[in-house]
């Protein structure tokens, strides 16, 4: 199925059903008085995350839902049948605005997230609700309110743990198949991911984390050069970034230190919050040098960078320094986990105390 991690949509809900203006016609019952019961309530439009669904491609075919209408009330009081509501499955990690407006309206994270985006129209009176005792044989009837209309701008973003930053053919795709079961294309030639994909990394029982390989960037990305920043979205629910950096590039005028910084600037122009996400250094293609050449490089590299955080240098061809960086990023997962948990619960601890 074709990757597509944004689509509009217009919803209706469901019409309220009108009201009835009857009377009681019974024999031996003269003055039965008004019993027109009340219209049923339109069907409200939900979205709900749902797991399995990794792309909003359905949304390019079926463009307008609608909720069903109520009925109409009925005599002997009787109330109308609501209109059925209407559950639309969404990808978990969907991003939902109001396309007219572009305030953000919810953001399904979680899978079974259901979010109401259009309610249903109450149904209308009926005429027995109208009678006073002023008023003994009302004809007046309630038509029903409408449903509510909207147009709707679906983003979805990965849910992913570890986000690979890097230029084409810094070797992200080699790395996301050498820790995980994903096969994403790899070739030769720049660009041969066009769409992000993930793979589950299991570092140990029970250990795993989810990785997120994005097309790669250039300088002048947010520009529009290559394919531009528009994939960067899917880095912003990730808890460390890995910057591949490729030490032994083909072209012998690029500069690695000069690639990695403008990368840094083309996050900066997207999102300044990505921008400051941890971010580890990972000097790829080891295997091409004799490691000593290969070490004096990363060294250098890290230097001129004057990067401070974790760094490494790995092979993910050979796979020499994959295991030892899976592991490194499982820990700082578990870690930033148990600081977000302590975190949340130190304001209920302060509250009893």
């Amino acid at each position: 199925m074709k990757f597509v991690d944004e689509a509009k949509c217009k919803v209706q809900a469901g019409n309220g059903g009108r009201g009835s203006a009857s009377f009681r016609r019974e024999k031996f019952v003269p003055f039965g008085g008004p019993d027109g019961g009340d219209g049923g309530n339109g069907g409200s439009v939900y979205l709900r995350a749902q797991e399995g669904i990794n792309t909003l491609a359905d949304f390019r075919i079926e463009r307008t839902y609608r909720a069903g209408h109520g009925e109409s009330g009925g005599s002997n009081d009787c109330t109308g049948h609501g209109g059925a509501d209407l559950y639309i499955p969404v990808p978990v990690g969907t991003t939902v605005r109001d396309a007219e407006t572009n305030e953000e309206l919810s953001d399904l994270t979680h899978a079974g997230d259901v979010f109401l985006v259009a309610k249903g129209g109450k149904g209308g009176w009926g005429n027995q609700r109208f009678k006073s005792s002023t008023n003994r044989s009302p004809r007046q009837y309630g038509p029903g309110l409408p449903g509510e209309k909207r147009s709707l701008f679906f983003e979805m973003k990965v849910i992913a743990d570890v986000g690979l930053l890097g230029l084409p053919n810094a070797g992200k795709s080699t790395l996301i198949r050498a820790v995980s079961h994903a096969r994403p294309k790899v070739a030769d030639y720049p660009f041969t991911t066009l769409y992000p994909n993930l793979g589950v990394v299991d570092v140990g029982e029970h250990r795993s984390f989810v990785m997120a390989d994005i097309p790669g960037l250039i300088e002048g990305a947010a520009e529009g050069a290559g394919l531009g920043i528009r994939f960067l979205k899917h880095l912003q629910r990730t808890g460390v970034l890995l910057h591949l950096v490729d030490i032994a590039p083909l072209d012998p005028e690029a500069d690695p230190v000069r690639d990695a910084r403008s990368i840094v600037a083309e996050l900066k122009k997207f999102d300044k919050n990505l921008a400051l996400k941890p971010r580890w250094l990972v000097m790829t293609k080891r295997d091409l040098l004799p490691d000593e050449e290969a070490e004096k490089r990363a060294r250098d590299i890290v230097r001129r960078l004057r990067f401070r955080g974790p760094h490494f240098l790995v092979s993910a061809a050979t796979g020499r320094g994959t295991k030892e960086l899976a592991q490194a990023v499982m820990v700082f997962l578990e870690e930033q986990a148990a600081r977000e948990a302590l975190a949340r619960e130190a304001p209920a601890g302060d509250t009893a105390a």
